[in-house]
């Protein structure tokens, strides 16, 4: 053998090794396993756990300490439901009682809106031009318009006296059922002023008086049916007193259900301090009665306070109205001492007990031009001009004068509404001087109110503790028309509150 054939060889064996090492170290055949590799076999079988028998679960109850333990936990289960309800009563038993609600009725839930010239109001529309603006209207949370007299009627002739027609330049009586149609679906009553005469006297002399509430009777009779929501009249004291009055409230207030809607019986009543009208409201069974305690000319600061204070004890906040000018058919803004005092007035009327109520353009500062109605203006409702060069600038103070006005009387409205101090809570005298006057309003568990007013010509300080009412030592700011002095949401003392001229603030303070 030669050198080559033995390094052959070599190589063979070193190769056969090779493939020794690659098997499987358990052995030989097609089902060997990999090197290295373990296979365990696993039962199929599954272990289930069948738990104990009936017979064992027997026999393991039974025994004293199972016994013991279910006693326990029974024990404790009607421990802990006796301790709940015990709980439950107690705090039931503690808790604060809830005060009823006094009787409401929509005429109470918002300002009511006299429109006394239809065609003044709204460029000549008449009752379509209230249609027009109910929108604008609603904002306000108006919650009752009263329109007219639309009747025919000649002034201080009883003879031309027709309270079943509508004067034709106002419009229709389908006019008016639209009116009624589009109003009741924004939450808004329609109320017919329909006092007879215009002119001196109301209802045309004594002699007349039996014959005329005969036909407002009649009248009345057919305006609800179609959906009027009330009667308004003016001098209550005579009408009052002629057995045909007693007619006459049977037809408007025969509806009085808890079912059905109510209609009102409105008077209206002037010269006369508030114990004569707190016994005209008795007498004459009006659903709400409107006076001029509150007018300026009348009665000094303090005889306010106290016509105020003598309505509210005689009397349910639902019966009493207030206003200045729509009594006598005159504006607010020029029924009080002066024009600028018109938002303390607003603030007043809206935070009194009772029923505010204003005549048109009241909102933005109307004031009466002559002895025909003033034109209502409506620029408020448009956007200010951008370009203010060439502009008249006493007009547009004046437009921004209209439009803080309204803004105003729209806030305090919608605030009056939704808190139940300000809606029907409780009233007590803080306050009154000949040129001042504060108030607080509060309602069971609701947030608090004070109405402080100032409309003489120097400041006053106010100390608005009360005795009879637990106040606490610090209130806030909530509307203020002076708010360089008292800026709104900020700390005031009532202990000293310094009111400026001409100025009115709104305080509140959360039920402790």
């Amino acid at each position: 053998m030669n050198k080559g054939d033995t390094e052959v060889d070599m190589k063979e064996v070193e190769l056969n090794e090779l493939d020794l090492e690659k098997l499987p170290m358990t052995g030989d055949g097609a089902g060997a396993e990999k090197n290295g590799s373990v296979k365990l076999k696993v039962p199929d079988e599954d272990i289930k756990f069948t738990g104990l028998s009936k017979e064992e679960l027997m026999k393991v109850a039974g025994t004293p300490g199972w016994v013991r333990t279910r006693w326990v936990l029974l024990a404790l289960f009607w421990v802990g439901w006796v301790g709940m309800l015990a709980g439950a009563i107690v705090i039931i038993v503690q808790a604060p009682r809830c005060k009823p609600i006094p009787e409401m009725n929509w005429w109470n839930q918002g300002p009511l809106y006299q429109i006394s010239d239809l065609n003044a109001f709204n460029k000549g529309k008449g009752i379509k031009g209230v249609v027009e603006v109910l929108d604008s209207l609603n904002q306000l949370k108006v919650k009752g318009l009263v329109l007219g007299p639309l009747h025919i009627v000649q002034e201080d002739t009883a003879i031309s006296l027709d309270l079943l027609k509508i004067v034709p330049d106002v419009g229709t009586e389908e006019d008016l059922l639209v009116l009624l149609d589009k109003a009741h679906k924004k939450g808004m009553s329609v109320v017919l002023n329909m006092t007879p005469n215009p002119g001196a006297n109301p209802w045309f002399g004594s002699d007349s008086l039996g014959k005329v509430l005969d036909k407002l009777r009649a009248a009345a009779e057919h305006w609800l049916s179609v959906g009027v929501d009330g009667v308004q009249v003016s001098g209550l004291v005579a009408a009052s007193t002629s057995p045909e009055w007693i007619s006459l409230r049977g037809v408007v207030q025969r509806n009085a259900t808890e079912d059905t809607k109510k209609s009102a019986l409105i008077g209206i009543v002037n010269g006369l301090d508030s114990p004569d009208v707190s016994k005209l409201l008795n007498t004459s069974g009006v659903d709400l009665i409107l006076s001029d305690v509150l007018n300026p000319p009348r009665h000094s600061g303090v005889q306010r306070a106290e016509a105020i204070q003598g309505l509210i004890s005689t009397q349910k906040q639902s019966s009493l109205a207030w206003g200045l000018g729509g009594i006598s058919g005159k504006h607010l803004a020029s029924v009080v001492e002066k024009p600028e005092l018109v938002r303390l007035y607003h603030l007043l009327l809206l935070t009194l007990p009772g029923t505010p109520v204003f005549n048109y353009g009241d909102e933005i500062g109307l004031t009466d031009q002559g002895t025909g109605s003033p034109v209502m203006l409506w620029d408020t409702e448009e956007e200010p001009a951008t370009d203010q060069s060439g502009k008249n600038q006493t007009a547009e103070a004046q437009r921004t004068y209209r439009l803080t006005c309204r803004s105003w009387f729209k806030t305090l409205s919608d605030l009056r509404g939704k808190e139940r101090s300000l809606l029907h809570g409780d009233y007590f005298l803080l306050h009154s001087s000949t040129s001042s006057l504060a108030f607080l309003r509060l309602w069971d568990q609701s947030e608090r109110y004070v109405t402080a007013v100032n409309w003489g010509s120097t400041p006053v300080t106010m100390n608005l503790k009360n005795p009879d009412v637990t106040l606490p030592e610090q209130v806030k700011v909530k509307l203020t028309t002076d708010p360089e002095n008292l800026a709104a949401d900020s700390p005031v003392s009532l202990d000293k509150l310094v009111l400026g001229p001409g100025q009115a603030v709104l305080l509140t303070f959360p039920f402790a």
